[in-house]
């Protein structure tokens, strides 16, 4: 029980006594005017009786008030550690269904509206926000904020480096009224708990709940450990949540340049290649090979080449639009697929990205460049299964022509003229 309940109750039992204080000079009054009026033929020992009859009486009735009044007190008690225990209950069972909501979470979006329904049904008078560490890990973007008070108003980002919370590993409060230790960062003039979210020993995010009241700092701390809950079920969820995302990348992305690997390529060439005939249009491949790349991995070494490789496609993605796909074929072969884009658009397109390999050079001190081989169909290739070898034979006669340069097959007769289907440049 509080000490707001145990006051209460002090204070009835109290008053209580009071009144039967009050009360027992009127009995003695009673009594003595029952000595002084009453009949000259009254045995005296008749009147003792009476007399002490009288105050027995009162004495268990006053003790009986008593008892009474200890007997309400126990019961108010109870009730009261029973309504606390009904609410840790109730915490408890919503705390479950969070959990359970948040197996089904496939990313920041589902897990911050979980986040924020259960927070708004257990902690509806403070304010919150849900950071996460972008893929960087060089700062903490927001992901959720709800129920925003006055005084209160997360950033769009904040960095590690400037969050107590985060370097100590341990939940902090930013209090503006006290002289204690803040972050340097902003969040507004509102007393605010800030609670990292860790999980497997590694740090997902940063939850914030935030109150603006003279007591700000007491209702943070009569909060903290049911913030510490739901920041534990979300930090397990944040994990679950980044392990699918990384275990996907692995499935499609070369883990060195971070193009997509080749089993999604030929997916997504297969996939772009059909609709292309149902709607009419062309899809160009582009085969790169970079020259001279053994003797530079000689000359240099492994990492220049990695070093090298990373930039090449560094490079290729920038020249070329969202919906293009750019994959590493294998070694220091790419392939890259153009959809909706006919075989003169595809031939402008890889003289762009030869130019920007070569400007590598410069920056890395030695020579660099690659050869091109360019096929489309329907202009060049009748099926999807023959588009990719003969941009592969346009690649060996960029090699024969002296390297560096772009080639494309042949085109065959009947194939569409797609010139009309002007590829738009970033």
């Amino acid at each position: 029980m509080s000490d707001h309940g145990v006051l209460a109750g002090e204070k009835r039992l109290n008053r209580k006594w009071h009144v039967l204080f009050q009360a027992l000079p009127l009995a003695g009054c009673l009594l003595l005017a029952y000595g002084v009026f009453a009949p000259a033929n009254h045995e005296p020992g008749k009147t003792a009786a009476a007399i002490a009859g009288l105050c027995i009486s009162m004495l268990v009735a006053g003790m009986s008030f008593v008892m009474s009044g200890k007997a309400l007190n126990e019961f108010e008690e109870q009730h009261i550690q029973f309504e606390q225990t009904r609410q840790a209950q109730s915490q408890i069972s919503e705390l479950f269904d969070m959990t359970d909501m948040l197996q089904a979470a496939e990313d920041h979006d589902d897990a911050g509206a979980i986040l924020t329904a259960t927070a708004m049904r257990l902690m509806p008078s403070f304010a919150g926000a849900l950071y996460v560490f972008n893929n960087s890990r060089d700062r903490l973007d927001l992901a959720k904020s709800w129920n925003l008070c006055e005084g209160f108003d997360p950033g769009e980002t904040l960095m590690p480096g400037h969050c107590w919370a985060l370097k100590r590993g341990k939940a902090h409060i930013n209090d503006p009224g006290e002289r204690s230790l803040r972050c340097t960062h902003q969040l507004g003039s509102a007393t605010a708990m800030e609670i990292p979210m860790m999980a497997r020993g590694s740090v997902f995010g940063l939850l914030v709940f935030a109150i603006n009241s003279d007591n700000a700092f007491d209702a943070l701390q009569e909060s903290r450990r049911l913030a510490r809950a739901l920041a534990d079920s979300m930090s397990l969820a944040l994990s679950n949540i980044a392990l699918r995302e990384r275990l996907r990348t692995q499935s499609l992305r070369d883990p060195l340049t971070g193009l997509y690997n080749r089993r999604y390529m030929e997916d997504a060439l297969e996939r772009y290649i059909s609709l292309a005939e149902r709607s009419g249009a062309a899809t160009s491949v582009v085969m790169i090979d970079l020259d001279n790349f053994k003797r530079l991995n000689d000359e240099y070494g492994h990492a220049k080449g990695d070093a090298v490789l990373r930039d090449v496609a560094g490079q290729l993605v920038g020249a070329l639009r969202p919906s293009d796909v750019v994959s590493r074929y294998g070694g220091e072969e790419l392939l890259v697929v153009l959809p909706n884009c006919g075989l003169d658009d595809a031939l402008l397109k890889t003289e762009v990205m030869r130019s920007r390999i070569e400007s590598l050079s410069d920056a890395h001190g030695i020579a660099i460049s690659a050869s091109f081989g360019v096929a489309t169909v329907p202009q060049t290739s009748a099926r999807a299964i023959d588009v990719i070898p003969m941009a592969d034979a346009a690649l060996y006669a960029a090699k024969q022509a002296g390297k560096n340069c772009v080639r494309a097959a042949e085109r065959r007769e009947g194939g569409r003229d797609e010139s009309h289907l002007r590829l738009t440049l970033p």
